[in-house]
């Protein structure tokens, strides 16, 4: 998102910040040297932070059109003086970023800065590095009220002007003598923390969405981290060395794919593990010891989460919106609590006393923190209306109590904020960028966290058939997520990052967004006619509903105002029906039936496809023939005949994101289950499949993972690839404390 320019002039980013009016570049109170025309390039970046700068762009801003320069070496020479003076790099970018025959973009989050950093000196064209001397006043003039700025004119009234001589002499004095107070008096000054990288390697797993309750935890026992990791593109389970960063994967029983780590025991011996491969709302829970090996499944039980008890004989445990206590020792357990929703990340206070966890509400789209005392059991929820939708997570306690450390997500990226204690009041922001920081854990002793820090780039990809690989795309669609072109072929519709809805002609002219900025689009899916789209979209703390478009961005209207989960609309061939059904409910456990739905746009009428219970992600079929449907599992391709109104198995294979061939004589399916994630080709009816590409298709090490975007004219495929890198970092929050700064 492209910096608001009604915002003060100063912005900071990471550790830095830039005045961008003066020219100065500032790094945690130093200045930093960097000259007049990389400045002028990085203004240009920062304003349209998240966007790409084309280089023309930068030519015409920086050289104008009538400097006669070799351009393309002194715009090289410029960004590299600015990774120079950021310690970036091309190859591993964390603030700017090189898209290849397109431009730059600026990828670290931008903000307003809250305070200006100010020197006594003048800046010269080739100042170095020099500590910032505070302003003294800045913290009581930023809490006393300020007059309304007055506007003079060559007509505006003496004693106008007067006012305003008075009132800046007024404000001088009051600088001298705040200045000489706080000269003489200590005032207290936070202090940075320090964060400190363990890995480099950037496999440790992360996932990117919590509403899909996949919530891998990192827990230690001292000298080791345990985490999920990324293998050959499998999730397994490693230990890494806190010194050295190194990581050793852990063998467990083939029953526990895609490990997630819930919780250390209090002594460090053993882990609680669930697998998190198949799509089922509650998993077995194992006990597994920190250096691999025999695993034990405990006995009766099917969770969403879990957390050791004190004495390390008893865990607690979420299954639903229960809360329960298994003894190890007889396999018996104990209710708990009942919670108003689906509770995650349990986690005690040191002192056993106090509970708090993570609700994650599948109706919204909302996590939340909560808190059960020891002795009441009742839950309450903390931070409430702090944000809004609420998008609180993953709060731990360091292990001296004296902090709470939680995440939350604002405008798409994550920091950790803290709480003192079981205060419920005044969070602190602990972490800000460049990275989203994710998944706190408490180190053994004293107020050590480790965590996550997440740092993804992606991009569109075609398969280019007579190269056997995809090739990334360079053109208005790179930046798409789901893309669907027009029956004729005349039109794409397609997703951003943001979620925003866009729609071109197919060669990329008149771009126009046809949704509000407010609402996130999943997907989009053209009439036979191109007149319209229907989406699978949802506002800010609501449920994914249908809605309906006009291709020109007028007319959005919602179809579906029930207050539940509804997605993956397909027209019927004539434009005058759209199939529908309920969203996936991975861990949602949705009490609504659960069918797929046929709604008739004239008369606003929805009836059931005989026979589909347990199905969802309707297809329709070019040609009306068929509609194509995955099981809950995602195990199965299901496909209804209209004409003989039966349904029957088209593919057993795990499948997601199924598309329709053109002719409608086959339908494309990623099977994202399986090893490589291969995107098959299934004939339509005989279910013959047909392996079209995967994971080996793509450059080795250039990605993590790739989900199946869509087709282009021609059925080429189009895939979303994505290199992320997530390593573990630790801070000691006591670096944080107030410290006093002297004469």
């Amino acid at each position: 998102m492209s910096l608001d320019l009604t915002t003060p002039s100063r912005v900071s980013f990471g550790l830095f910040e830039a005045d961008l009016k003066s020219g100065e570049l500032w790094k945690a109170g130093y200045r930093v040297k960097l000259q007049g025309q990389p400045f002028k390039i990085l203004t240009i970046l920062l304003e349209n932070a998240g966007e790409v700068v084309s280089r023309e762009e930068l030519q015409r801003r920086v050289w104008g059109p009538d400097v006669i320069v070799d351009f393309e070496h002194s715009l090289g020479g410029a960004i590299k003086k600015i990774r120079e003076a950021l310690g970036d790099s091309a190859e591993n970018p964390r603030f700017v970023e090189t898209l290849a025959r397109r431009g730059f973009r600026f990828i670290a989050p931008v903000r307003p800065a809250e305070e200006p950093v100010r020197s006594l000196s003048k800046p010269g064209p080739d100042a170095v590095a020099t500590p910032a001397i505070p302003d003294p006043s800045a913290e009581n003039l930023a809490t006393t009220p300020v007059s309304p700025p007055v506007e003079l004119t060559p007509t505006a009234p003496r004693k106008k002007r007067v006012y305003v001589i008075a009132v800046v002499c007024f404000g001088v004095g009051v600088l001298l003598t705040t200045t000489i107070i706080r000269f003489w008096n200590p005032q207290p000054v936070e202090v940075l923390p320090r964060i400190s990288q363990i890995t480099e390697d950037g496999l440790v797993y992360s996932p990117e969405d919590p509403s899909i309750e996949t919530l891998p935890a990192s827990v230690t026992d001292g000298a080791r981290i345990f985490t999920s990791s990324i293998q050959d593109g499998r999730v397994v389970l490693a230990q890494v060395s806190t010194s050295t960063g190194e990581f050793r994967i852990l063998q467990l029983p083939s029953e526990i794919g895609a490990p997630e780590i819930n919780d250390i025991s209090p002594d460090g011996s053993k882990l609680l593990v669930r697998s998190h491969l198949a799509a089922a709302s509650v998993q077995p829970l194992w006990i597994v010891p920190v250096d691999g090996g025999s695993a034990s499944r405990v006995p009766n039980i099917l969770v969403q989460d879990a957390t050791w008890m004190a004495d390390g004989k008893k865990i607690l445990y979420a299954s639903g919106n229960q809360l329960a206590v298994i003894s190890l020792e007889d396999g018996k357990s104990i209710p708990f609590a009942t919670v108003p929703g689906r509770a995650f990340w349990l986690r005690w206070s040191p002192d056993g006393k106090l509970l708090r966890f993570t609700l994650i509400n599948p109706i919204d789209h909302t996590s939340s923190l909560w808190e059960i005392s020891s002795d009441q059991h009742v839950a309450h929820q903390i931070l409430k209306n702090w944000s809004v939708p609420a998008n609180e997570c993953c709060g731990t306690w360091t292990s001296d109590g004296r902090y709470f450390v939680f995440q939350t997500t604002k405008d798409m990226h994550t920091d950790l904020w803290k709480l003192n204690g079981s205060s419920i009041s005044n969070p602190l922001q602990v972490t800000n960028g460049p990275f989203s920081y994710e998944a706190p854990a408490p180190g053994r002793q004293g107020e050590q966290i480790f965590f996550v820090g997440h740092q993804a780039r992606s991009n569109l990809e075609q398969y280019d058939a007579n190269r056997k690989e995809f090739v990334p795309l360079q053109n208005f669609l790179s930046d798409a997520s789901r893309v669907s072109f027009s029956r004729d072929r005349q039109w794409v519709a397609w997703t951003g990052q943001a979620g925003h809805l866009w729609r071109a002609h197919a060669n990329g002219s008149d771009k126009i967004s046809l949704t509000p900025e407010s609402m996130f689009v999943f997907l989009a899916t053209w009439s036979p006619d191109g007149s319209r789209l229907a989406l699978m979209a949802r506002e800010p703390g609501a449920a994914w509903k249908i809605y309906v478009v006009r291709a020109d961005g007028s007319g959005l209207e919602c179809l579906t105002p029930q207050d539940r989960n509804v997605g993956d609309p397909s027209f019927s061939p004539d434009g005058k029906s759209i199939v529908f059904g309920q969203v996936t409910d991975l861990m949602g456990q949705e009490t609504a039936h659960r069918s797929l739905d046929i709604l008739d746009l004239a008369t606003n009428r929805t009836t059931d496809i005989p026979g589909s219970q347990g199905f969802f992600s309707p297809r329709w079929s070019p040609d009306g023939r068929f509609i194509a449907a995955l099981t809950l599992d995602q195990q199965k391709v299901m496909l209804f005949d209209s004409a003989t109104r039966a349904w029957s198995t088209l593919a057993a294979s795990s499948a997601a994101d199924p598309v329709w061939s053109e002719d409608s004589k086959a339908l494309y399916v990623h099977s994202y289950m399986a090893g490589t994630e291969p995107i098959y080709r299934v004939s339509v009816p005989d279910g013959r499949m047909e392996e079209v590409a995967s994971l080996k298709n793509l450059p080795v090490g250039t990605t993590g993972q790739y989900f199946f975007s869509g087709i282009a004219p021609n059925n080429v495929l189009l895939v979303r690839t994505e290199i992320s890198s997530n390593n573990l970092f630790t801070m000691d929050l006591d670096s944080q404390r107030v410290q006093t700064r002297s004469k």
